[in-house]
């Protein structure tokens, strides 16, 4: 978890959020795309979604 949110932290801008629906919107999207684009090396190399699908199918 606090790898996610290292990089949740340098990826995403907050900066100009006006309201906190906003920030949620940005975190959502952010999750979405952390777990079906963003390839991990230590998943080897695939996305979590990848990965877990690749664990079921074991």
């Amino acid at each position: 978890m606090e790898s996610f949110f290292g990089h949740m932290k340098d990826e995403v801008n907050f900066i100009d959020c006006q309201t906190l629906d906003e920030v949620r919107e940005r975190v959502a999207d952010y999750i979405q795309q952390y777990n079906t684009e963003r390839y991990q090396w230590g998943l080897k190399k695939m996305t979590p979604d990848e990965f877990r699908d690749h664990l079921i199918a074991c």
